[in-house]
């Protein structure tokens, strides 16, 4: 698959066939995860997978903006200590770091055919406690995982020339 292929077929899915991911699978999105740019090559991600149904469900309780039922999650978080290392820029680009890391998961899950969402709405505190996130880790993102119902169709996307701009702003890019 090409790339831009991916990065134009991806879409936000909340409807997921009842199937399990395999392993492997899981495995390859988790790998795309830890190869996305980090600022110092700090890497200051945490992965926690959530593959087990019953926990799956448990984790869906806590974040009211989790819809659907995905086969699988991966909570994102920010390791404080981590990022520390990498002075204040590494603790002011964490999250940008964690966001580059979701986005490379979304679209090595939609090469294997398997759709995906962001969801930002949910419970810290009680997701830290469920899965057990130690305080220095902050868990500031979920992607959901699923084998879609149906691919949702593409949303309108604004013009280049509405959101570049050449050499100064104002002066779109034709």
């Amino acid at each position: 698959m090409e790339v831009m292929e991916a990065i134009k077929g991806r879409r936000a899915v909340r409807r997921f066939q009842d199937r399990d991911i395999p392993l492997g699978d899981m495995r390859k999105i988790l790998e795309a995860g830890i190869w996305a740019p980090s600022g110092s090559n700090v890497q200051p991600w945490e992965f926690v997978v959530v593959m087990e149904r019953d926990n799956v469900r448990k984790v869906k309780l806590l974040s009211p903006g989790l819809f659907g039922n995905p086969a699988a999650l991966v909570v994102l978080c920010v390791n404080r200590k981590l990022a520390e290392k990498g002075g204040k820029l590494g603790e002011e680009s964490a999250l940008m770091d964690v966001s580059m890391a979701a986005q490379n998961m979304m679209l090595m899950a939609y090469s294997l055919g398997i759709g995906s969402c962001p969801v930002l709405s949910f419970n810290k505190a009680a997701l830290r406690e469920l899965l057990n996130i130690p305080g220095h880790v902050e868990p500031v993102l979920i992607l959901i995982f699923g084998y879609p119902k149906v691919w949702p169709k593409p949303p309108r996307r604004k013009p280049l020339r509405e959101v570049a701009h050449v050499e100064e702003y104002g002066r779109p890019f034709e």
